[in-house]
């Protein structure tokens, strides 16, 4: 992720300090508390502006990231607003002291969209929903369907939050306000296809996994849960089919690995289905069983 950090860490100008340079091989040895006090006498004497002062600044803010002391990056990481890799930081320190607009104003710097438009708040939303910051995300999403009801991917990352706290028919709802959008979504017909599922709707999840199937074959998700829907209705030669093409996508998942297994009992090949079964022993994944 910090590809122009790693580029200042290993071409350094030939002027660097030797205080910059004892800190930033602190740094480079893990001991971010020493390095933090390092690189701050190092900038007393580096020019604002200056190759080194930047990377000081960055390397603070990141040494403070890697002691769970996001917010006290915040200062430094202000003085080198144009690198990226700030302002990924800053965006989640921000949201740390509850400071959301500026927030928002770092994730839209990250990715070049005005930070007040529908797609500025989307994005901000989804950088916080990646994090976990549900309700931020929810407010910055929302935003940005009132400013753009037809934003592509703003009513599936909606629809995310509503299942994800449980609504499912509200989740169910925005699906389809997404698929009016981009029927070409494989991810939208995935996700409403797993609602269904959560509600015991196999027949309404069933089509719509098998178009997230046939939109994106290299995908084990939908593959997975059809499996599941068609074992749940004891249709087991078509489960054993797509589950066997789930564990060719993913070989170690272990309710793919748990369900195939069940349907070879269920089918009477009980030798491979207990051979299937025996696998769960050795994977590394303990996710529970549908």
């Amino acid at each position: 992720m910090f590809a122009a950090l790693a580029l200042l860490l290993f071409l350094q100008p030939p002027e660097s300090s030797v205080t910059h340079q004892s800190a930033l091989a602190l740094y480079k040895q893990k001991k971010y508390q020493e390095a933090i006090a390092a690189f701050e006498n190092a900038a007393k004497t580096e020019a604002p502006g200056s190759v080194e002062f930047k990377e000081t600044a960055l390397l603070i803010g990141q040494s403070y990231f890697q002691l769970a002391q996001a917010p006290k990056a915040i200062p430094w990481l202000e003085k080198v607003t144009a690198l990226n890799e700030a302002n990924y930081m800053l965006g989640y320190a921000y949201l740390q002291i509850g400071r959301q607009d500026e927030s928002r104003r770092a994730f839209a710097r990250l990715f070049s969209v005005p930070p007040e438009s529908a797609a500025g708040h989307l994005m901000a939303g989804q950088m916080m929903l990646k994090k976990e910051y549900e309700s931020q995300a929810a407010r910055e999403i929302e935003s940005a369907i009132a400013a753009d009801p037809k934003l592509p991917n703003a009513h599936f990352l909606s629809a995310e939050i509503a299942i994800f706290r449980g609504r499912l028919d509200e989740g169910v709802e925005r699906l389809n306000q997404e698929l009016a959008l981009n029927p070409a979504f494989s991810m939208a017909w995935y996700r409403r296809g797993d609602a269904f599922s959560r509600q015991g709707n196999w027949d309404r999840a069933i089509p719509d996994l098998q178009r997230a199937v046939w939109l994106n074959p290299d995908f084990s998700g939908p593959f997975i849960l059809l499996g599941k829907c068609y074992f749940k209705k004891a249709e087991y030669v078509n489960a054993e089919g797509i589950l066997r093409r789930a564990l060719q996508l993913d070989p170690r998942n272990y309710s793919a690995t748990y369900l195939l297994g069940q349907t070879l009992m269920l089918e009477g090949k009980e030798q491979e289905g207990h051979a299937v079964l025996d696998q769960l022993r050795t994977l590394k994944e303990q996710a529970p069983p549908f």
